[in-house]
C-alpha cells in the first residue's frame, strides 16, 4: 500500500461522559488460573535493564535504583547475555565475602565478580509459558528460590533471546498481594496465601 493511499482513522468528540487517563503504574489484578503471560514483562514492549560485566558494583546498585528495577542483564557489548546480577547479588554477603578475601572493600568489584554466569541462569521457554498459568509461574519461582524466572525464545535462525521474564514481586503486585520488606520466603508465602484464596 502506498504511503498516500492511507486513509484517515474515524474520530469523535469524548463527549461529557466520566473519561480517566490509563495509568502505566497500575496493573491488572489476576488470579492463580489467569495466563501466565499476563504476568511476564515482554521485552519486546519494555526495555531490557542491562549493564556491563566491567561496571563497578555502587554503579550497578544506582543503576537499578534508576530503572526501579531489582535485577539486571548483564551484557557484552553486542549485547549478547553473560549473565544476570540481582539487588542481593550487589547488597547480599557474597560481595563483603569476597572483598575480604582479595583483601578489599565491596566497592572495588564489579558486576562480573558477582553475577550468576549463563551458564548458570536457568528460563523457561515462551511455548511453555502459553500454556501455563500464574500459579504454574508462582510454583516455578518457588522451587527455583529466586525472585525472578527468565523466559527464552528463539529467533528466526533458531538463536535463543531473552523474550521476557518473570518478577515475584510483580506476580505478587497483581495478585493484589502486600509485598514484605523481606525474605523471598515471606514473599512466597504471601502468594500462596493469595492463590489459595
Amino acid at each position: 500500500m502506498q504511503r498516500d493511499s492511507y486513509l484517515p482513522l474515524p474520530q469523535s468528540t469524548i463527549g461529557e461522559a466520566r473519561c480517566q487517563v490509563a495509568d502505566a503504574g497500575r496493573t491488572e489484578r489476576v488470579t492463580a488460573s489467569s495466563p501466565a503471560i499476563d504476568v511476564m514483562t515482554d521485552l519486546k514492549r519494555v526495555a531490557a535493564a542491562t549493564i556491563g560485566p566491567d561496571t563497578p558494583l555502587p554503579d550497578a546498585n544506582q543503576a537499578m535504583i534508576l530503572r526501579g528495577v531489582r535485577s539486571l542483564f548483564v551484557v557484552d557489548g553486542d549485547r549478547a547475555l553473560l549473565g544476570v546480577v540481582t539487588a542481593t547479588d550487589l547488597l547480599g554477603e557474597m560481595p563483603v565475602q569476597l572483598a575480604a578475601q582479595r583483601g578489599g572493600i565491596p566497592a572495588d568489584l564489579s558486576v562480573r565478580d558477582v553475577m550468576t554466569p549463563i551458564d548458570r541462569v536457568e528460563a523457561v521457554h515462551l511455548e511453555d509459558v502459553m500454556k501455563a498459568e500464574v500459579g504454574h509461574v508462582a510454583a516455578t519461582l518457588k522451587r527455583s528460590g529466586r525472585q525472578h524466572l527468565l523466559v527464552v525464545q528463539e529467533d528466526r535462525d533458531g538463536t535463543p533471546m531473552i523474550r521476557g521474564l518473570f518478577s515475584a514481586s510483580q506476580v505478587a503486585r497483581q495478585l493484589g498481594v502486600a509485598m514484605p520488606t523481606g525474605l523471598i520466603a515471606s514473599t512466597f508465602a504471601e502468594i500462596e496465601a493469595a492463590l489459595a484464596a
